[in-house]
């Protein structure tokens, strides 16, 4: 070869290689989190072996992706748009003639016509067979919409079947005697283990993990079997199996969580194991007998998706700081407060990651272990067996700690080995169920914790609710009525005019348009001056009263400065908080 050849080859430029279409797919996946490179690869390796199928589809199968996150990534990356089967219109284009097979085979369905093109909605865009066989079986231009595989096999069903939704066929194929309330429980538990029964649940917790919902509840009543889900801290009621299959259905999430199925009068707990949709859970499952069969309540844990940050939490630029300051104290009590499901936990979680280095050790006492902390050890009582609480925390002071970390002060000797830890030189976080953080001072008192010892322990307290968030994008500006500047004084908390509050704008993918929650929050520090108060056991009003002398910011004032900044909304602001007098 000559020089002058081998110089041109050397100059000639790279050509860009465009990433393929499953690339594409999958870092959009990666990057909002949806899908591990671990399982990418392992995903990749499946494919290798056995070519020839669509690769988005094998990780759904898999499990590695849930069927909404893969739907989402193909109408963002193909450029289609999204639509929920809720929709689609109740009837098929009376024009449009495909055959029923042909529908199911491709997951696919019409939705709707015009002279010149006909809509459909379809799984899997990325294959251009059913599209083109579309166009050239109508004669018209294609319009693609991304939906969700289950919705369209639904539609399908509704449109050319008997009209039945997924649960609907799985009901019908319940034996006649899993319909049927037993007190065998031999035959109950045989009726639990039918195929049927164990899809109808599964199929139960899918829809709950697709929807993002935090709780199940599954509730008999005279005449019918109730299913709602928490969403963003609000329940929804969703399809349900049939009154008569209660037994049944009870008896297998029972199983599943290795509770007594014989045992149908006294409450229980127990927990569940799975992946579902690509995302390991952990599902904390309770159950309590009602006068129409036991109520039971799962509550869904994600492990992978908690996002142990103060910023993701709610924590502003302005409140951030005070609270460090408070958690990098060597020794003290610092207190989260406020009612069930309100974040508690998480924000300790977040907390003890902050301060969680090698040259510290810390050790929790949780009931129960909600999320695992890479070097902290964490201990989950057990009553049953007389570990609870106050024994816990015994052996725990000999353990040598930095941190301790106590997942409930529930009575008034939790409280009072906290303390002494506190005044020991450790540094010990809880939680306390009270409306508001100058109430948590009150509830020790009521406990019976001697004011002076609260006075010099406690460095900070605080109390927290969650508010669901507008849709990034979607916050929708309006300015404010007079009355209701007047109203909530939101004068005093914005320098814009004219004042603008925010509301959200519902969308396929959000009818809400509400999408997650954040933390709104108020942080009592401990001064001396209500050191003193504490002292004179005055009450939560007056002690509140001189923290916000003091400079604090109540949750209602700052869920108003947060809805002013388009986080969330002034009516979710008043759904979980009270005006201040």
């Amino acid at each position: 070869m000559s020089e002058s050849a081998s110089a041109a080859i050397e100059l000639a430029p790279a050509v860009a290689v465009e990433p393929s279409l499953e690339d594409r797919i999958s870092g959009f996946l990666i990057s909002r989190g949806r899908l591990k490179e671990a399982d990418l690869l392992r995903a990749r390796r499946l494919h290798e072996e056995s070519p020839g199928g669509d690769f988005i589809s094998l990780m759904t199968r898999l499990g590695l992706v849930s069927e909404r996150d893969a739907a989402e990534a193909l109408s963002e990356v193909m450029h289609f748009p999204f639509l929920s089967a809720k929709d689609c219109p109740d009837a098929p284009p009376a024009n449009v003639q495909l055959s029923t097979r042909f529908l199911k085979q491709y997951h696919l369905v019409p939705i709707g016509e015009s002279d010149d093109s006909v809509s459909v909605l379809v799984a899997e865009p990325q294959d251009p067979y059913p599209i083109e066989a579309v166009a050239l079986a109508t004669g018209k231009a294609v319009a693609v919409r991304v939906g969700l595989r289950s919705e369209i096999d639904d539609l399908i069903e509704r449109y050319y079947g008997s009209g039945r939704s997924a649960m609907g066929t799985i009901v019908e194929n319940l034996s006649e005697d899993a319909t049927r309330s037993e007190d065998d429980v031999e035959h109950l538990r045989d009726l639990a283990s039918e195929a049927p029964v164990i899809r109808l649940v599964n199929l139960v917790i899918q829809r709950a993990v697709e929807a993002r919902a935090s709780d199940i509840h599954i509730e008999p009543f005279e005449t019918r079997l109730k299913v709602r889900y928490r969403i963003d801290g609000v329940l929804e009621e969703v399809e349900s199996p049939p009154a008569n299959s209660t037994a049944a259905v009870i008896s297998r999430v029972k199983i599943m969580a290795k509770l007594n199925i014989a045992e149908r009068r006294l409450p229980q707990d127990g927990r569940i194991m799975l992946r579902v949709q690509g995302k390991e859970l952990d599902l904390r499952v309770s159950t309590v007998p009602t006068s129409f069969g036991e109520s039971v309540v799962m509550r869904i844990l994600d492990r992978e998706s908690v996002v142990l940050d103060f910023h993701t939490l709610g924590f502003t630029d302005e409140f951030l700081p005070k609270f460090l300051e408070v958690l990098g104290m060597p020794h003290g009590i610092m207190l989260v407060t406020g009612p069930t499901g309100s974040g508690k936990t998480t924000t300790l979680y977040t907390a003890l990651s902050k301060i969680n280095t090698p040259d510290v050790k810390i050790i929790t006492v949780e009931d129960p272990v909600e999320y695992q902390i890479e070097g902290v050890n964490q201990i989950q009582v057990k009553p049953q067996i007389g570990l609870d609480f106050s024994h816990a925390l015994r052996s725990i002071v000999r353990q040598d700690p930095d941190i301790i970390m106590i997942g409930e002060m529930r009575d008034l000797e939790t409280a009072k080995i906290a303390i002494q830890s506190a005044l020991t030189g450790h540094l010990v976080l809880s939680t306390l169920h009270t409306n508001n953080a100058a109430g948590g001072i009150t509830r020790l008192l009521d406990m019976g914790v001697e004011d002076y010892l609260l006075s010099s322990t406690v460095n900070g307290i605080l109390g927290q609710r969650l508010v669901r968030k507008i849709e990034a994008g979607g916050a929708q500006p309006y300015v404010a009525m007079p009355e209701v500047v007047q109203e909530f004084g939101l004068e005093r908390l914005t320098a814009d005019r004219p004042i603008r509050l925010f509301k959200p704008t519902p969308s396929n993918l959000t009818p809400t348009g509400y999408l997650g929650r954040t933390t709104i929050m108020e942080f009592l520090r401990m001064t001396d001056p209500l050191r003193r108060l504490v002292m004179k056991h005055a009450d939560m009003g007056v002690i509140e009263q001189a923290a916000r002398d003091e400079g604090m910011r109540t949750m209602y004032e700052d869920g108003l400065v947060k809805s002013l900044a388009g986080v969330t909304t002034i009516e979710e602001v008043l759904r979980v908080t009270q005006q201040d007098s």
